[in-house]
């Protein structure tokens, strides 16, 4: 089969496609025919070994697949690597069944992504209703998700950031209810003024460094920030002083810490799928990738010149 496997960790040139044998399934396994795999920002990050998971060389990139098993099953599947490539064998924990009205790409928009935003909101900040929420990179395949899931969820006004105009247009027609540029000179005054004057309640931010100091310092007394990337690669250091003196929070999210617990996976999932069947909620599918060109995938992505769900087709 064919699939994307690094020798050595670093940028796109370490990626290669190659011929390896089909993958066997052990005990508790499911071998799945890949349609699709998705990508997503912390694959960047495993390439690089510099995530929060520690891997080893030679590796098979990719977390998520969606295909069919071996009985005709259409499925979406977490795997712990191998996803980028024609087969993955995946733990049967963690493969769910696609309903008839979502595809294959929808499917894979929520996943990781989707579940991570339904975890932000309901695990993480225990959004409570009318608070106002900021997500930042609100374009982006966890944030387009969170910016349409916020009022259903809510929220009372919801504030995006994003770095084009055609971005925060899109957060917009999202439902937001405005959009920030987060290069701002003030990004902290620019959440407060797009908050009509008054701090926000609750930070939904993956970047780092200076996004996250000055999103945090936009923060009411009881709010809370929660992390779920450092995209910016520029981790922060919090004050426990600062932390007390204003009453906020900073919480720290990981999806890879629902595994395991079937519930915080099924359960929220079911709930994504439904909403996206009905047409409440649209995944996001952005560019689909060649496998051939996925040096050319992890550039964009890298580059923050994509938005939505990005795929690499194992087929082309």
């Amino acid at each position: 089969m064919r699939a994307v496997q690094i020798q050595e960790f670093g940028g796109p040139e370490v990626l290669q496609v190659v011929d390896l044998p089909k993958p066997e399934p052990g005990d508790g396994q499911v071998l799945i025919e890949v349609s699709r795999a998705g990508m997503n920002f912390a694959d960047t990050h495993q390439r690089e070994n510099s995530y929060l998971a520690r891997y080893e060389t030679p590796l098979v990139l990719g977390g998520e697949v969606a295909g069919r098993t071996e009985d005709g099953r259409r499925v979406v599947a977490m795997v712990p690597s191998g996803g980028y490539a024609e087969y993955a064998a995946a733990p049967e924990a963690s493969v769910f069944p696609i309903p008839d009205g979502v595809d294959d790409g929808a499917a894979l928009a929520l996943l990781i992504q989707g579940l991570t935003a339904w975890h932000l909101y309901r695990t993480s900040a225990k959004l409570a209703e009318g608070e106002s929420v900021v997500v930042i990179s609100g374009a982006g395949g966890v944030g387009s998700l969170a910016v349409q899931l916020a009022k259903p969820f809510g929220a009372g006004r919801v504030i995006a950031t994003a770095s084009t105009q055609e971005k925060r247009d899109l957060a917009v027609s999202l439902g937001a209810d405005v959009a920030v540029d987060p290069a701002v000179d003030d990004l902290k005054g620019a959440l407060i003024e797009a908050n009509e004057g008054k701090q926000v309640d609750v930070v939904l931010e993956m970047s780092g460094g200076r996004v996250f100091a000055e999103s945090a310092d936009a923060l009411a007394p009881f709010g809370r920030i929660v992390t779920y990337g450092i995209a910016s690669r520029e981790q922060n250091t919090v004050e426990t002083g600062r932390l007390m003196r204003k009453s906020r929070a900073v919480v720290g999210f990981w999806l890879m810490h629902c595994l395991g617990r079937r519930e915080m996976i099924e359960q929220p999932l079911a709930d994504l799928f439904d909403r996206t069947a009905r047409g409440a909620l649209k995944p996001q599918v952005g560019e689909t990738y060649a496998l051939s060109d996925v040096r050319r995938a992890h550039e964009d992505l890298q580059g923050r010149r994509t938005s939505g769900k990005l795929l690499l087709d194992p087929s082309r």
